[in-house]
């Protein structure tokens, strides 16, 4: 690798790893977000700035690939990069200037989803700019390898961010964290911002893009080209459904549902439960250059297709080996105490609540959703209509009720209702934490780690292979929206959609259904549709399109 070839690499992660930082921020810090911009906000105002809140972290980021694929296909890779981090770099400074609600009233509330809105359409041109950018300075047959050390980044800005929190958080009293405190690491979002933009100034443009700029062969509507034309578009549908959908849901599966699942299913310490993540990710870190540098050698499709048929056969026996490990008393529970669910269908939801701010009030719904959360096991039984739904926990049966037809008296019922549903579950042996003492931390290490495994084996090759999909001309557009599809929606939509499903069910492990179904599916359109793409010379002239295929004129 020569001394160029290394600063490529090294500015393009380290601008990546800024931008993960800048965006994990606001999740790590979202009870003290809320304490200071929404304290004042009625519940509608609330119910819709959170949901443009969570549109900014996941629905948003493919209009962000859409809108910078375009920049960086005309105007070039390295300033349309450039351009995603300042945007992403200020709005996050902006947030940890921003004056809360109790000065600025309603004013502050809608600047921060501004800048959350900002701040996803920035992260949405980021990823395909700099994977594009590093593939094209890379040598052919060592694309995987360069390439795997963006696929690093997300791991990276999420250990940055947490380590600037916890840092401040030993450093200063809680009450001065919850002044002020919080602020600091948005704050420091502009020296890396500087840093980062100093050392990515340093590059020059990309040479596969010099060339075809020298040519006059680059795409005047790369939109157009790349989604408006069936022979391009069908390579976008492909790399989503046969690459990009199986490996987010690996990738949120064994990172961010893990420890959904050690935290709300397991009932372990949500400090502890950081640690363990922790852990297992700084032992799979390495193998994402691993499997990048592997892909260069036996393929993309036999690691990345690889990674998601693992995924799709061993979910189930390693969440099932999961409890065991950390809560074995909730195990044995789930097999010797049976619950029941005695409810009219009618009344009961698909509690699909992704951006925590629906109300689910029918009696059906609140008993499931009581034993959802409580990680009990339940069967479904049929009652004839309008029947109040009740809960069935060895000889007792506790009657739930309709929080709408309950009135002034809901909040009396509810505590009425989770106090004797608690005390009865208790009873049959259904803990309220996981025990540390009983906690086998070899064996979950060892879980975690091969959870992190799968994603470094479906994320590693993943840049190389979408990159080498799509020709020059229409690259950055191209691979962009697929993969923030995939990781946007496919992926960020995973710990909502899997508790819906357990809450369905009655079954803990159900949600799991959701990651083997998308990962086998993304198996079987890859192995099938999506070519082999290692050896391909993405240097090579593209081909231009025919005359009368050409649009009239170029994307608005």
């Amino acid at each position: 690798m020569s001394a160029e070839e290394r600063k490529v690499i090294i500015a393009s992660s380290a601008g990546t790893v800024f931008e993960w930082y800048d965006f994990y921020l606001a999740g790590s810090l979202a009870a003290n977000i809320s304490a200071n911009f929404f304290s004042g906000v009625n519940p509608t105002a609330g119910f819709i700035f959170t949901l443009l809140g969570f549109a900014a972290g996941f629905a948003v980021r493919p209009f962000g690939a859409l809108v910078f694929g375009r920049l960086g296909d005309i105007v070039g890779r390295k300033y349309t990069f450039l351009v995603t981090m300042t945007l992403m770099g200020i709005s996050t400074f902006i947030v940890g200037l921003l004056p809360g609600y109790g000065s600025w009233g309603i004013a502050s509330p809608v600047l921060f989803i501004l800048c959350r809105l900002i701040q996803g359409l920035a992260l949405g041109g980021e990823y395909g700019g700099a994977a594009t950018y590093v593939a094209e300075h890379a040598p052919h047959g060592r694309r995987g390898f360069y390439t795997s050390w963006i696929q690093t980044t997300a791991t990276v800005g999420l250990f940055l961010s947490l380590l600037v929190i916890v840092l401040l958080r030993v450093s200063m009293t809680p009450g001065a964290f919850a002044e002020w405190g919080w602020r600091v690491p948005f704050l420091v979002s502009i020296v890396l911002l500087v840093v980062s933009l100093w050392i990515r100034m340093q590059l020059a443009e990309s040479p596969a893009f010099t060339k075809m700029k020298e040519e006059g062969t680059h795409s005047k509507a790369p939109l157009t080209e790349a989604f408006g034309r069936w022979d391009n578009a069908k390579i976008a549908i492909f790399a989503l459904l046969g690459g990009t959908a199986g490996q987010a849901v690996v990738w949120y599966g064994g990172q961010f549902y893990a420890l959904f699942f050690l935290t709300q299913t397991l009932k372990m310490d949500p400090i502890t439960a950081n640690y363990a993540i922790a852990g297992s990710l700084a032992i799979g870190t390495p193998f994402f250059v691993l499997f990048g540098w592997l892909s260069d050698k036996i393929g993309r499709k036999p690691i990345i297709l690889g990674g998601c048929l693992l995924g799709a056969l061993l979910y189930f026996p390693l969440f099932h080996a999961l409890t065991t490990a950390v809560n074995p008393a909730l195990e044995a529970a789930l097999e010797k105490s049976p619950v029941t669910v005695i409810a009219d269908a009618s009344e009961c939801s698909f509690q699909f609540n992704p951006t925590g701010t629906s109300s689910f009030t029918s009696s059906c719904d609140i008993a499931k959703s009581f034993l959802a959360r409580n990680s009990v096991n339940y069967t479904n039984v049929m009652a004839p209509a309008g029947t109040v739904a009740s809960i069935k926990i060895g000889d007792k049966q506790i009657t739930a009720f309709d929080r709408v037809k309950a009135g002034a008296e809901a909040a009396a019922k509810n505590t009425a209702f989770e106090k004797a549903s608690t005390e009865a579950i208790r009873g049959a042996g259904y803990p309220a934490g996981a025990d540390p003492a009983k906690v086998n931390w070899p064996m979950t290490i060892l879980l975690l780690t091969i959870l992190v495994l799968l994603v470094t084996m479906v994320y590693g090759p993943m840049a190389a292979m979408l990159v080498e999909l799509f020709p020059t001309r229409i690259r950055y557009s191209g691979m962009s929206l697929p993969y923030h599809i995939g990781n946007g929606w496919f992926g960020g939509f995973l710990p909502p959609t899997a508790f819906a499903i357990v809450a369905a069910t009655g079954d803990i492990y159900s949600g799991l259904w959701y990651v083997v179904v998308v990962a086998g599916a993304t198996f079987v359109i890859g192995l099938i549709w999506v070519p082999e793409t290692k050896d391909r010379d993405i240097f090579a002239a593209d081909p231009i399109e025919p005359p009368h295929h050409r649009p009239a004129s170029a994307d608005i």
